[in-house]
C-alpha cells in the first residue's frame, strides 16, 4: 500500500491497493456519454522508430472512453507524415494528424505572426499549444489530456487515471496533474526534479521568505511530469510557454487562473521509464543545462508577478544556497538508495548538482538582461480577438493534408 499523505494545498490521489487496481475505466466508459475526452500526443516522426510509441499505440486500442486522439507530428517530411498517418490508423478513436511541418499549418502560423503575436519556436511547447488551438476549433471536447509518447513502461490505466478527477463532474476538479516514483529496479532517476527543481524551491523560500507560489509548486510530487488532463476552457485561457520550462510553465498558468481546491495531482504507476536527456554540461543550447535554465527563468518570471525582485546579489545568494539544499539532497538519496538496494553514483549525481548550478546562474543573468521577457505564447483567446476565425483555419488545414495527401 502507498501512503496517504495530502499535501498541503493541491489534493493528492494515491494508489492504494497495488495488488486490485480500481476499475475507473468502466466508469469513465459511462462518464464518457457526456464528457468528451479529447487526448493530445505530441511527438517527433523519431519516436516511430523507437519502443514506446509502438506500446503505446497497442495500449490505448483498449481505451474505449476516449473519444478523440490528435497527433502533434513534427519533424516530418510528407512521406513521414503519410507513414505515421497510416500507422496510427490502427487506432479505433477518431484520429487526427496534425502535421505541424505541413505547409498549410504554417502558413496559419504565418498569419498570427503578421498580428505581431509570438508563436514560439519549433518544439513541444508549440506543438501543445497547436494542438489546443485546433480541439477548440472542433468544438467536441470537454477535457483534454496530454502525455508524452516516450514512456517505455506505458499502461493505459495511467491516462484513466490521470484523467478521471477531470472526467468526473462530482469531483469537480479542472487540472490533475500526474506523478510517479522515478525508480527502475537499478537505480534512481529524475535527476532534474530531485536535484534542481525541489532545492531551488527551498532555497528561493530561504531568501525571499514564504511565497505562495513557491509552496503550490512545492506541493507537487513530480513538477515535471509531462502528464496532465484539463477542462477545456482551461485551453483557450492558458498561455504556453514556448521553450523547456513547458511543465512548470503550466503550473504557473494553472495557479493564476484556476482556484487550487479545483486542482490535484494523481499517482499514476509504480514504474516509469522514459528516453533520458543528456547532461550537456557545457552545451547551454541543449539537454539537462538548457532545461534548467528555462525552468530557473519561468520560476523567476512569475516569482516576479508577484512582486518578488531580484538582483546581482540575490542570485549570487541563490546560487550558493541551492548549491547547499542541493547536496544535502544527494546525502538523503544515497541513503534511500542503499535502503532499498539500489545502485547510486554519488559522484555523477554531484556532476549534475554542478551542472544544474551553472544553469541556475546563466538562468539568473538571461533574467536580469530581459526581466519582462518570459518567452510564452498567447492564450487562445488573445489570437481570436486577432483572428476570429483562426481556430477555423486550423482545422480547415488539417483536413485538406488529409483529404488531399
Amino acid at each position: 500500500m502507498g501512503d496517504i499523505y495530502q499535501s498541503s494545498i493541491i489534493a493528492t490521489f494515491h494508489r492504494l491497493d497495488r495488488e486490485r487496481p480500481a476499475d475507473v475505466e468502466a466508469e469513465l466508459k459511462k462518464m464518457s456519454k457526456y464528457r468528451s475526452l479529447a487526448l493530445t500526443l505530441p511527438a517527433l516522426f523519431s519516436e516511430f522508430e523507437g519502443d514506446a510509441l509502438p506500446g503505446i499505440v497497442e495500449s490505448l486500442k483498449g481505451a474505449s472512453y476516449l473519444d478523440q486522439i490528435v497527433l502533434v507530428l513534427g519533424g516530418a517530411d510528407q512521406d513521414q507524415y503519410l507513414f505515421a498517418r497510416e500507422f496510427m490508423s490502427q487506432l479505433p478513436q477518431k484520429l487526427e494528424v496534425l502535421w505541424v511541418d505541413s505547409p498549410r499549418i504554417q502558413a496559419v502560423i504565418r498569419r498570427i505572426e503578421e498580428q505581431e503575436l509570438f508563436v514560439g519556436e519549433d518544439g513541444k511547447g508549440r506543438s501543445v499549444w497547436l494542438s489546443y488551438g485546433y480541439i477548440l476549433g472542433l468544438g467536441k471536447a470537454d477535457v483534454i489530456s496530454l502525455h508524452d509518447c516516450d514512456i517505455l513502461t506505458y499502461d493505459r490505466q495511467m491516462l484513466a487515471r490521470l484523467v478521471y478527477p477531470v472526467m468526473n463532474p462530482y469531483l469537480s476538479y479542472e487540472f490533475a496533474k500526474g506523478y510517479y516514483a522515478r525508480v527502475s529496479d537499478r537505480t534512481i532517476y529524475g535527476r532534474v526534479t530531485r536535484l534542481f527543481v525541489t532545492p531551488l524551491i527551498r532555497a528561493l523560500t530561504r531568501l525571499a521568505g514564504p511565497q505562495p507560489f513557491l509552496t503550490y509548486l512545492d506541493d507537487f510530487r513530480y513538477p515535471l511530469s509531462g502528464e496532465f488532463a484539463m477542462n477545456v476552457d482551461l485551453a483557450r485561457l492558458n498561455r504556453v510557454p514556448a521553450g523547456w520550462g513547458l511543465e512548470v510553465g503550466t503550473l504557473a498558468e494553472i495557479y493564476r487562473n484556476v482556484n487550487p481546491k479545483r486542482i490535484c495531482q494523481v499517482d499514476l504507476a509504480d514504474s516509469y521509464d522514459h528516453k533520458h536527456q543528456p547532461l550537456s554540461p557545457d552545451d547551454p543550447k541543449k539537454g539537462l543545462l538548457k532545461m534548467c535554465m528555462h525552468i530557473a527563468q519561468s520560476i523567476f518570471h512569475t516569482l516576479a508577478s508577484e512582486g518578488v525582485q531580484f538582483c546581482e546579489e540575490f542570485f549570487r545568494s541563490l546560487k550558493v544556497s541551492y548549491l547547499r539544499y542541493a547536496q544535502d539532497t544527494i546525502v538523503k538519496f544515497a541513503g534511500d538508495a542503499a535502503v532499498n538496494g539500489l545502485k547510486y553514483d554519488r559522484h555523477a549525481e554531484g556532476l549534475a548538482v554542478e551542472t544544474f548550478a551553472n544553469g541556475l546562474q546563466m538562468g539568473g543573468e538571461e533574467f536580469l538582461l530581459n526581466p519582462t521577457g518570459g518567452a510564452q505564447i498567447p492564450n487562445w483567446s488573445r489570437v481570436a480577438a486577432a483572428i476570429p476565425n483562426i481556430h477555423e483555419q486550423l482545422v480547415e488545414a488539417v483536413s485538406r493534408d488529409e483529404e488531399e495527401l
